[in-house]
């Protein structure tokens, strides 16, 4: 089996997509802008130097959704998409995603950023398949803030995939992978990829791609 696996934010995706979720929730006015800004750039900056508390950040990410409930939830969602997220879809990244579909390849996205955020998005960009920060879920069904199983973080990407792939009967030894993504965080995951491509590559990720001759791809060119 021919896997293409793509980290969503900064590699499909020109933005995060938690990060400006939160962003939106701001204008909605979920928040107090000041003080869900500067803690929602705190856990950013956090992302993107490594030392991510995924699971308090999750508590604090999900916490408005979770009080305002499904209805209104889903609402906001269906706003942020048309507003935020499909006018960034971009033409470069829909042909790389449609490129692996047509040479007949299992596409995944893999993000560290949860479920009801990205579900919707990966399902805009025609991908079924996404292995996403899970959510607890209470007994009438709606998000708890908690974090379900192992979160696809770092490390536990690859835990993930290696559950998804135990679920087929599949060992690592059983298919061919690319990783698309951007980050160091997402390391563990492109070491264990036979294809592993560095996309639209932070600073860190650029320099050890250039070093371990990896594919340097920049999708979206200013």
């Amino acid at each position: 089996m021919k896997l293409a696996l793509f980290d969503l934010d900064h590699t499909l995706l020109p933005i995060d997509s938690d990060h400006s979720w939160g962003e939106f929730t701001i204008d909605l006015g979920w928040h107090d802008a000041a003080t869900f800004r500067e803690r929602n750039d705190a856990f950013y900056a956090h992302y993107q130097a490594g030392t991510l508390d995924i699971h308090e950040y999750v508590r604090f990410a999900t916490e408005a959704a979770c009080v305002r409930g499904p209805v209104e939830a889903a609402k906001a969602h269906n706003r942020y998409m048309d507003e935020v997220i499909r006018p960034r879809i971009l033409p470069e990244a829909l042909d790389l995603v449609r490129s692996h579909q047509r040479a007949g390849d299992t596409v995944m996205i893999v993000t560290a950023t949860n479920e009801f955020v990205t579900r919707p998005i990966a399902q805009a960009f025609g991908v079924s398949e996404l292995i996403a920060v899970e959510l607890e879920r209470n007994a009438h069904g709606w998000i708890t803030g908690e974090i379900k199983g192992t979160p696809s973080f770092r490390e536990g990407k690859v835990t993930r995939v290696e559950q998804w792939l135990s679920a087929r009967g599949l060992a690592w030894g059983d298919v061919e992978m690319s990783f698309y993504s951007d980050s160091m965080n997402d390391l563990p995951l492109l070491e264990k990829a036979q294809h592993p491509v560095a996309t639209n590559p932070d600073a860190r990720l650029r320099q050890l791609a250039t070093q371990r001759g990896w594919r340097i791809l920049d999708l979206f060119q200013e």
